[in-house]
């Protein structure tokens, strides 16, 4: 399996674990529910998820999902995942999406999160970044322009939902 765990030292990136499920759904709000998820959880349905989530990990998939851990114990504060293939993006470029619990927004723990992903991304291959946001989540928006993302173009999605695209190059680093 090649999975990473990534850490600037406030924050860690860990893949996301079956044990992460209640953890999720108790910080899982509307706001979540709205901007991220695409309907409320359950715990069947983000089992199989996370399940998912661990294919992928195994099978070096196209997704990688981590979980944003804070903390020497490592509890769940949210959750940063990188699609390095989907509908609409270009060769070379990665989706990046976010989601912080509401107890650990306004931290500047998504901003930390963003940029750790980015880093692994670069290292993964991945040549640009993509945070698809729609125009009435100012707070995603403001995430990534704290990353250096800088707004590109808009598009929509099938069902007629509007995105700003924020995009950001990605360039390797040596640890």
């Amino acid at each position: 399996m090649h999975e990473a765990k990534l850490s600037d030292g406030i924050i860690t990136l860990s893949p996301l674990r079956l044990d992460d499920v209640e953890a999720h759904l108790t910080g899982e709000d509307e706001l979540l529910v709205r901007w991220l998820n695409g309907g409320p959880g359950t715990a069947e349905g983000v089992e199989a998820y996370f399940r998912h989530c661990r294919q992928q990990w195994e099978t070096a998939g196209p997704l990688r999902a981590f979980g944003i851990r804070v903390g020497d114990d490592g509890v769940l504060a949210g959750t940063v995942d990188l699609r390095f293939a989907a509908e609409g993006l270009a060769p070379g470029q990665v989706n990046l999406a976010y989601g912080l619990y509401p107890s650990w927004r306004g931290r500047g723990l998504a901003t930390r999160a963003v940029l750790l992903a980015s880093q692994y991304a670069a290292n993964e291959g991945g040549e640009e970044a993509v945070i698809q946001g729609e125009p009435e989540n100012p707070a995603s928006a403001a995430v990534a322009q704290r990353a250096g993302f800088t707004p590109g173009k808009q598009t929509n999605s099938k069902d007629g939902t509007r995105f700003n695209w924020y995009v950001r190059k990605l360039h390797v680093t040596t640890q």
